[in-house]
């Protein structure tokens, strides 16, 4: 029979145990960044898998065109393909024209102005535009504009995107 010191001291060791299990959990939620950080995975008696495990990445989805949405809605994968011509060939304005068609936009809606003067210097900057979807998307690289820039502008009343005389698209 336990008398009732026995059965508190058995308490008291049965608390102090649960006590010290709890510690090191406390220990390791009080070391987390935040709140909002995303939940580790514990591992379970037997298991290999580690206490925690840092939170994954979920990769942004791969742009793409997309021709039923809007120019806007295109516009960041049209600065993704622009951008990398700007990088590697940025005075070349066939280049952006080549990068554009591969990546899906219709060569026979695109405008392109001349990357050499009548005098045979560099042009300030080229600009590149398609017309889509009853709107404009323009781009514009040269050290006159600053790097690369874009926009989505609306059609002109001539039905074209840019202003002046064009490079004829004839490749």
């Amino acid at each position: 029979m336990l008398t009732a010191q026995h059965a508190h001291r058995s308490r008291l060791l049965v608390g102090s145990a649960l006590l010290l299990m709890a510690l090191p959990l406390s220990a390791c939620s009080a070391a987390s960044p935040s709140p909002s950080s995303s939940p580790s995975a514990t591992a379970t008696a037997g298991s290999d898998v580690p206490a925690s495990t840092p939170p994954t990445e979920t990769p942004a989805p791969a742009l793409s065109l997309q021709p039923e949405q809007s120019a806007a809605a295109n516009l960041e994968f049209f600065d993704s393909i622009a951008s990398a011509v700007a990088a590697t060939n940025p005075a070349d304005g066939r280049a952006y024209i080549d990068a554009l068609v591969g990546a899906g936009f219709d060569k026979t809606a695109m405008q392109l102005t001349f990357d050499r003067t009548p005098t045979d210097l560099a042009a300030d900057s080229v600009q590149f535009s398609v017309l889509f979807n009853d709107e404009c998307l323009i781009g514009q690289f040269g050290p006159a504009s600053g790097g690369y820039q874009s926009l989505v502008a609306p059609v002109l009343a001539s039905g074209t995107c840019l202003f002046g005389v064009t490079r004829q698209i004839d490749w």
